[in-house]
């Protein structure tokens, strides 16, 4: 209620500042709410705000019309706002790259960041990796999504497979079957993971905010850049509806192991 109230009285404000005609409720037109709603917009409000302040804009103009004090509402008509696409955030290249560099001292954090940005995968999935999950001899790696989903295979370019090498030698012994583990030799956990890629990421100096997925949306990017085909790029992603693939991509069949050789990140 007090959202609802608070919402009103913003209006009100508004109107009396911009409309000195408008005294009573049966003064305001259309225009004016439009026109409110584009100040708001201007002014950065969201769209999930901006639509939460109109229904309370119909509310209010209902109850009124309800007891006969207009004759129809100034919201008829008027378009819901909508909720803006979230922004994807990727990498450029001298940003990756620098993370790269920074991560270079530790074989394992520098393979987490390469197989983050040369296959696609989600934070949960990496996680889940295990020893037998990376076939270095058929250069692909098995990749289980959790989400009730077959596994995946997804190829393996040198850069991968050159940093899994170099991690395996220095790997701490352990019991635990998982491919990344901690310093305790227990598989590293999701928090883990991400407090890893903000340390490079501040490292790196980079102001934007970046995660674990931003280097999925890199690996994601760069492909379609490329020309990589929508079903290929879904294959890899492990994305159930190609719709969500096609924020990506650019149609075009080519050959998945030759693919991901010639973009190489």
């Amino acid at each position: 209620m007090g959202a609802y109230r608070t919402d009103l009285q913003q209006f009100l404000k508004w109107l009396h500042n911009n409309n000195l005609l408008a005294e009573t409720p049966s003064d305001v037109e259309r225009a004016d709410v439009n026109e409110y709603l584009t100040h708001l917009a201007r002014s950065g409000v969201s769209g999930v705000s901006r639509a939460r302040k109109l229904a309370a804009l119909r509310e209010y103009f209902r109850f009124v019309e309800d007891a006969g004090g207009i004759t129809k509402s100034p919201t008829a008509g008027v378009e819901t706002p909508r909720k803006e696409r979230k922004v994807r955030t990727y990498l450029q290249p001298d940003e990756y790259n620098r993370m790269l560099s920074l991560a270079g001292a530790s074989a394992r954090d520098y393979c987490i960041l390469q197989v983050f940005l040369q296959t696609g995968v989600r934070v949960s999935e990496l996680c889940q990796l295990r020893l037998d999950d990376a076939d270095l001899e058929n250069q692909s790696i098995r990749v289980r999504s959790g989400k009730g989903m077959a596994a995946r295979d997804v190829e393996l370019e040198r850069k991968a497979i050159a940093a899994i090498k170099s991690y395996l030698l220095v790997r701490p012994p352990s019991s635990d079957d998982h491919l990344f583990v901690n310093r305790y030799g227990v598989a590293i956990s999701e928090r883990g993971v991400r407090k890893l890629v903000v340390k490079y990421r501040r490292e790196a100096g980079i102001t934007k905010k970046v995660s674990c997925h931003s280097l999925r949306h890199t690996f994601a990017t760069y492909k379609a850049e490329q020309g990589v085909s929508p079903f290929q790029l879904q294959q890899w992603l492990g994305h159930t509806n190609l719709n969500t693939t096609q924020i990506y991509v650019h149609m075009g069949r080519q050959n998945a192991k030759k693919l991901m050789d010639k973009t190489s990140l």
